[in-house]
């Protein structure tokens, strides 16, 4: 009888939209997450883990992408219940704060850190799975709390590496918005849910400008656009009088707001709520102007909508105005990095009652792509000194070495491939991107010495240094044993 055919092998190979982090991504990361947690530890934050599995229900249905499976949620059904994995840490905090609102104290301030993932599209940079980094206030109506969060994004840009001019924080009002929605004939105060799909629509356009431009926002505010592959996306189906409502508010951005904020007072004309949200956006002008927050850091932007269906007020975003080359070679802005703003029912969904919160969150890839462009890595990625084998019988001796410079707070390990061809050691050694080699054979034990191997020098000339710049350091040392940790510092050095 024939034997079973052999069934497929997997395919070694992430899911498409996912990717994996090494070394040196997780390194810089850890560091650019700790530099900002120290900002937002120095405005009065505390921290949170949420879990990362909620409810279907405790997470709601507030993404853009409708068109995806289960709403762009990764979602499954559990012994009746539909589960899914977060979309944002936004969700999850509204659950924690109405399910511990009697041990929390009021205000609630808090900031969490993590991956979420969402079941959308997948394509170059876009990932499903990705860090978000969150600071919010929950228990606070007022816009001194929109204000602190976005001087506290302003501040935390500027800690880990992004300098002044190469960013700014873009502040608008959903309640201007909607003001002018309502000047435009797509929204009912009487009715909220009348025009609800036409409003999204347009909500999407307007946030997409920047990808875009005016043209093709203006193309989704009336019958559709068709991308360069050829798909079409539906548009809101608005006439000419009402496209220009809109239009007219995205471009009322003028160089302060002292001259912004009068511009849109008339657009939203006799509209209640965008008069309110006006008004707010005026507040916080003057709260951010009071601290220093002038123009060169934040701005009142009106093309800043935010995707996010839950967004009730203020709304911000941080977009990091130097140039990089795109993909072929032209050069572009760098963009938006971290958003957030006012969500007010989010809370209400689960108490019945209203719970003012405000907050935002940093695109952790997105803020460490751009770190790297500007060559300001967030992190150490040079690997750990390599205690190289020559002699098998000896590993204690070796282990021995690599603890002891453990013990100084160096980063150390012993060589565990197969030690027989030296050239492979510092070969792996070159692939850990190790600064230092340690080497002792059978003569350096006789004498109590130890040879350190430069490898930072051979990857500066490698890299094309000035061999002059570098003729006074030699390339290997030899040291007694007894100072492996003093000379291995020195070297580092």
């Amino acid at each position: 009888m024939a034997g079973e055919k052999a069934g497929r092998r997997p395919r070694a190979e992430t899911p498409k939209g996912f990717r994996d982090y090494f070394g040196a991504d997780v390194t810089e990361r850890k560091a650019m997450l700790d530099a900002i947690a120290a900002v937002y530890h120095r405005h009065g934050f505390d921290p949170l883990e949420t879990s990362a599995v909620e409810t279907v229900e405790a997470l709601g249905k507030f993404l853009p992408d409708v068109d995806r499976p289960n709403e762009g949620v990764f979602a499954w059904q559990e012994e009746g219940d539909w589960l899914a994995l977060r979309y944002d840490l936004t969700a999850p905090l509204a659950r924690v704060a109405a399910q511990f609102r009697n041990d929390l104290p009021s205000p609630y301030r808090r900031y969490a850190m993590g991956p979420v993932w969402r079941n959308e599209k997948p394509g170059p940079g876009r990932f499903r799975q990705f860090y978000q980094c969150d600071a919010d206030t929950v228990g606070s109506a007022s816009v001194a709390a929109d204000a602190e969060i976005c001087a506290m994004l302003a501040d935390a840009l500027e800690e880990v590496g992004i300098p002044r001019g190469d960013y700014l924080v873009r502040v608008n009002n959903r309640k201007v918005l909607n003001g002018v929605l309502e000047v435009a004939g797509i929204l009912d105060p009487s009715d909220p849910e009348k025009f609800a799909a036409e409003r999204g629509i347009v909500l999407r356009a307007i946030d997409k400008l920047d990808r875009l431009g005016t043209e093709g926002v203006r193309a989704l505010l009336g019958e559709g656009r068709e991308d360069e592959s050829g798909d079409f996306t539906k548009g809101a189906g608005l006439g000419g009088d009402q496209s220009g409502v809109i239009m007219g508010f995205m471009a009322a951005n003028r160089v302060t707001a002292e001259a912004t904020v009068p511009r849109l007072r008339d657009l939203v004309g006799q509209s209640v709520l965008g008069s309110e949200g006006v008004q707010e956006l005026e507040t916080i002008a003057s709260l951010l102007a009071a601290q220093g927050y002038g123009p060169d850091r934040i701005v009142i932007d009106p093309s800043v909508v935010r995707g996010l269906g839950y967004y009730t007020g203020p709304v911000f975003e941080a977009e990091l105005t130097f140039e990089i080359p795109d993909e072929k070679g032209r050069p572009r802005q760098f963009g938006s990095v971290a958003g957030g703003g006012r969500y007010d029912d989010l809370v209400k969904r689960f108490t019945g009652q209203s719970v003012p919160a405000t907050g935002v969150s940093i695109g952790v890839d997105r803020l460490l792509a751009a770190l790297r462009a500007k060559g300001r890595s967030a992190g150490d990625s040079a690997g750990p000194v390599v205690v190289t084998v020559m002699d098998r019988d000896r590993m204690a001796d070796y282990m021995a070495m690599a603890t002891e410079l453990r013990g100084a707070g160096i980063r150390a390990e012993v060589y565990l491939g197969n030690p027989k061809n030296f050239g492979n050691q510092l070969k792996y050694a070159d692939k850990r991107a190790s600064p230092v080699a340690v080497i002792q054979g059978s003569s350096e034990a006789e004498k109590g010495t130890v040879i350190l191997k430069d490898l930072i020098l051979g990857a500066k000339i490698a890299a094309g240094a000035s061999l002059e710049e570098w003729k006074q350091r030699p390339a290997q040392v030899e040291v007694p044993r007894a100072g492996l940790v003093a000379a291995v510092r020195q070297m580092l050095g």
